[in-house]
C-alpha cells in the first residue's frame, strides 16, 4: 500500500488535503480519518457503499469485470483445482498448502471435529422446529462457555487453536442441527473421511447402516463450500469484524456473523430463490412471471438473478451450473420439474432485451439452492450451510484484523435529525 498523491477538498470556502492511498487493485481510496479535526465534519454514507472499512489482503472483488479473487488466485481455478481444506488453508494462512502442510492441517482440524458431550444438551432446549440458524447463532456463542482455553485474542496460539476449533466443529454442529429437527440420533464424526464427505455422513447416515458418500455429491458440496468460503467485506463479516472490534472472543463473533446471515437480503438469496420456483411451480407459468418481474408496481421478484457487486456474471455462478448439471445427471433428475423451470428461467432472462439490458445474470444463489436441493439439503437448512462454507472467511478475516496495528473499535458516527436541546417539564404541566 503507498501513499500516491493527496487530494484537496473545499469546505465552506476552506480548501482542506487528505492522502490517497493505494492498493494493489481496485480502485484509490481518499483517508479521511483527520477529517472531523480538519473541518469539523463527517462523511454520510449509508450502507458504507463508498467507504473502505479496513485494509485487507484477504479477497478482491471486481464487479464490473467479474473477478473473485481468494489470496490472489482466482475462484475459477481454486473451485476446479482445489479442494475445501485447500481453500481454507489458503484463506487462513495466505498461500496454499503443500503436501506436508495439508496433511498437517487437515489432522489439525480432524482431531476437533467432536463437540463438547454436554454441549449437545443444548438442543433439547429447542423447539424442533426451531429455525436451523436460531438454533446454530445459540450454540455456537455457547462455544466459549466450553472452550476456555482459546479465549486469550492476544495469544496466536489461542487464535489458531479457537480457528481450527471453529473450522473443525461448524459441520458437526449443523449436521447436529439438522438431525435434532428430525428426530433422528446424532452421528459422530468419522476422521476417516473428507471435510464433506464427514459432513454428508453426518447429515443423511444413520447408526442402522454404514453411510457411504457418493463421490459426485461430496465433489459438489465441497464446490459450494469453497465458492461461498469468503466474500470482502460483505454485511456478515463486516459484523464478524466489528464484534471483534471491541475484543469479543472468537466464538461469540462468529455466532454474531451468523446472525447477521440470517438476514433474508444476505444468505437466505438461495432459500429465497428456491420458494420463488415453487411459487411459479410450472414452465408455463414462466413468461407470466418474467413479465411481473418487470411491472414496477408488481412486488414480486426475480430472485437469483443480478447482484449488488457483481455487474458483470457473477464467476461462481459458471461453476454452480457445471455442479447443477454434474448432481441432476449423477442422480437421474435431468428431468426435475425445479430444474427445467430454473433451465427455462435462465434462458429467457439471457435473451430478453429487458434482463440483458440491466445485467440481471443468474447469481450463484439460483443454482446453489438446486444443488442443495438434489442432495437432499432442506430448505431450511441453507442458510446454515452458507454459514459453514462462510466460518473460515469470518476467521480469516477476523484473525487478520486483530493483528492490524492500527485497527481500532468500530464507533460509525451519523447525521442526528431528532429533537434540539429541550428541558423536561413537570408532569402536570406537560
Amino acid at each position: 500500500m503507498t501513499t500516491q498523491r493527496n487530494a484537496s477538498f473545499t469546505l465552506d470556502g476552506n480548501t482542506v488535503e487528505f492522502p490517497v492511498m493505494g492498493g494493489t487493485l481496485g480502485p484509490d481510496v481518499v483517508d479521511i480519518r483527520a477529517m472531523y479535526g480538519k473541518t469539523g465534519a463527517f462523511t454520510f454514507d449509508p450502507g458504507f457503499m463508498s467507504t473502505a472499512s479496513c485494509k485487507s489482503s484477504i479477497t478482491y472483488i471486481d464487479g464490473d469485470k467479474g473477478e473473485l479473487l481468494y489470496r490472489g488466485y482466482p475462484i475459477e481455478q481454486l473451485a476446479v483445482n482445489c479442494d475445501f481444506m485447500e481453500v481454507c488453508y489458503l484463506l487462513k494462512n495466505g498461500e496454499l498448502p503443500n503436501q506436508d502442510q495439508y496433511a498437517e492441517w487437515n489432522r489439525k482440524v480432524k482431531n476437533h471435529t467432536m463437540v463438547h458431550e454436554q454441549l449437545t444438551r443444548f438442543f433439547q432446549g429447542f423447539r424442533r422446529d426451531a429455525h436451523p440458524m436460531a438454533v446454530l447463532v445459540g450454540v455456537v456463542g455457547a462455544l466459549s462457555a466450553f472452550y476456555h482455553d482459546s479465549l486469550d485474542i492476544n495469544n496466536p496460539e489461542h487464535r489458531l487453536v479457537a480457528a481450527i476449533r471453529l473450522i473443525a466443529k461448524m459441520p458437526t454442529i449443523v449436521a447436529m442441527t439438522y438431525k435434532y429437527s428430525m428426530g433422528q440420533p446424532f452421528m459422530y464424526p468419522r476422521n476417516d473421511l473428507s471435510y464433506s464427505a464427514n459432513f454428508m455422513h453426518m447429515m443423511f447416515g444413520t447408526p442402522c447402516e454404514e453411510y457411504k458418500p457418493n463421490p459426485v455429491l461430496v465433489r459438489a458440496l465441497d464446490r459450494i463450500l469453497i465458492l461461498h468460503a469468503d466474500h470482502e467485506q460483505n454485511a456478515s463479516t463486516s459484523t464478524v469484524r466489528l464484534s471483534g472490534s471491541s475484543g469479543a472472543n472468537p466464538f461469540a463473533c462468529i455466532a454474531a456473523g451468523i446472525a447477521c446471515l440470517w438476514g433474508p437480503a444476505h444468505g437466505g438469496a438461495n432459500e429465497a430463490c428456491l420458494k420463488m420456483l415453487e411459487e411459479i411451480g410450472d414452465v408455463s407459468r414462466v413468461g407470466e412471471y418474467i413479465k411481473r418481474a418487470k411491472d414496477k408496481n408488481d412486488s414480486f421478484k426475480l430472485m437469483g438473478f443480478g447482484h449488488r457487486v457483481y455487474k458483470n456474471y457473477d464467476p461462481r455462478a459458471k461453476l454452480m451450473r457445471e455442479t447443477c448439471y454434474e448432481v441432476l445427471q449423477e442422480l437421474g433428475l435431468q428431468n426435475d420439474r425445479l430444474f427445467k423451470l430454473a433451465m427455462e428461467l435462465e434462458r429467457i432472462a439471457l435473451e430478453d432485451e429487458y434482463f440483458v439490458e440491466k445485467k440481471l445474470y443468474p447469481n450463484v444463489d439460483f443454482y446453489s439452492g438446486i444443488v442443495q436441493k438434489a442432495l437432499g439439503i432442506p430448505t431450511q437448512m441453507f442458510t446454515g450451510i452458507f454459514a459453514l462454507a462462510r466460518t473460515i472467511g469470518w476467521i480469516a478475516q477476523w484473525h487478520e484484523m486483530i493483528g492490524d496495528p492500527e485497527q481500532k473499535i468500530g464507533r460509525p458516527r451519523q447525521l442526528y435529525t431528532g429533537a434540539t436541546h429541550r428541558d423536561v417539564a413537570p408532569m402536570a404541566k406537560r
